[in-house]
């Protein structure tokens, strides 16, 4: 098969330009040009793949403790058949779990320190088959939340802003009084801690409190579970199944999914992502475009070699294909060592970082502040795609301009002074 000899004149005008100081400078340029592309183009996926595993790591350690659906009655009013809901929820071919639960919020107390708290209900019997954090927990403190005996299971940071331990008392403070000949009184519940969790997540570690359902019914004076906590096979099809219950479920409930629950936190994630792939595919298109000033440098040089191709038989069409060759090579090569850069160090940032962080002597993660003390990476075909192909459209009109350029060379002017 014979190679067009566009290409073949392309790829060589590529790599050659060290034989004169001139055509070595244009050859510099041409590789500043490659390299600020390869680099952009690492840079976003760098970048992109650690936004991905900062959110995925959140997310799976937010879903260590919340559901991936809840379904509960309006107004924090007792489910009126929760039997029938459960059998009706588990019907559904996605749910692989669902539990009871009761939702309320109290004061939590321990000498003069008080701590606002959001008190969760749960039965340990079945708290395992709706979070992660209850399969982990299965064998040391659930057993121990048993129905009568009023223990509860503490957040770490809340453990330890209030100083206790497993085996002190804490005052469980209901929001709703007692109506005494003196006055509204609050109910008031001495409780044991019989436990502590930490889900990596300071939201939930500073303020859940969990205790049998039985005794938070007694407390908040409810007649049963508030609502049910369900556990999917794919947490992406939450809305969905949402949508699907939401039309199968009997009585007047109300049904929320995960996504929703932290929506706010989830639409400033994909804000700042969609920013910064904006903001560093300038870059790129800045080392793109350094294209141009190395084709039209390549065009001034090459003016005899276009004249002599003209006054063979080449069309304007011919020359202009030859510099578009050559600036598009540039583009799939820089593209390229980019992509292989950028998810070589993507995908081993685990080891690269901490390497950094022994030899700099210092930890760019501190665990006290981030949610996270590790670098996480989730490389996405989503992300990589678009920015192979960007990259390389970007690269591919930097040479529209010079290569129109070179194609209106006039050969007899070109030729005058040679």
């Amino acid at each position: 098969m014979q190679i067009p000899y566009e290409l073949i004149l392309g790829w060589r005008y590529t790599r050659a330009g060290r034989a004169t100081r001139r055509n070595g400078f244009i050859s510099f340029i041409s590789g500043v040009s490659m390299l600020g592309i390869a680099l952009g183009v690492a840079a976003l996926i760098i970048v992109l793949s650690v936004m991905n595993g900062f959110q995925k790591e959140v997310r799976d350690r937010m879903l260590g403790v919340i559901s991936h659906i809840e379904v509960f009655a309006p107004n924090g009013a007792a489910l009126p058949d929760v039997q029938k809901t459960l059998a009706e929820i588990r019907q559904n071919p996605n749910v692989v779990g669902a539990a009871s639960f009761i939702a309320a919020q109290a004061l939590l107390a321990r000498g003069e320190d008080m701590k606002g708290a959001i008190v969760r209900g749960i039965d340990p019997a079945l708290e395992g088959q709706v979070t992660d954090l209850a399969v982990d927990l299965k064998d040391t403190a659930l057993p121990k939340l048993v129905a009568g005996e009023f223990g509860v299971v503490l957040g770490s940071e809340l453990a330890r802003s209030l100083g206790v331990r497993e085996g002190d008392q804490v005052t469980l403070i209901a929001p709703s009084g007692q109506v005494t000949p003196a006055g509204v009184v609050p109910r008031l519940k001495q409780m044991t801690v019989v436990g502590a969790f930490d889900s990596g997540h300071f939201e939930y570690d500073s303020a859940l409190v969990m205790l049998h359902q039985d005794d938070a019914a007694k407390i908040f004076r409810l007649e049963g579970p508030t609502g049910i906590r369900i556990k999917l096979k794919d947490l992406h099809q939450a809305r969905e199944v949402a949508a699907e219950l939401s039309r199968s479920l009997s009585g007047d409930l109300l049904i929320r999914d995960w996504t929703r629950q932290n929506k706010t936190w989830f639409a400033a994630v994909q804000l700042e992502k969609r920013m910064m792939f904006i903001i560093l595919t300038l870059i790129v298109a800045v080392a793109a475009f350094n294209l141009v000033s190395t084709l039209v440098m390549t065009v001034t040089d090459k003016r005899a070699d276009i004249a002599i191709l003209r006054t063979l038989g080449a069309s304007p069409k011919s020359i202009m294909g030859i510099f578009m060759v050559q600036g598009a090579m540039v583009g799939v090569i820089g593209t390229f060592s980019g992509l292989l850069l950028g998810l070589g160090i993507a995908l081993n940032i685990d080891v690269i970082v901490p390497a950094l962080e022994r030899l700099l002597n210092a930890s760019f993660l501190p665990k006290d502040i981030y949610l996270i003390s590790r670098m996480p990476s989730d490389p996405q075909y989503a992300d990589i795609m678009p920015i192979a192909v960007i990259a390389l459209v970007l690269a591919f009109l930097a040479t529209i301009y010079p290569s129109w350029r070179a194609s209106r060379v006039n050969p007899a002017e070109a030729l005058r002074y040679e």
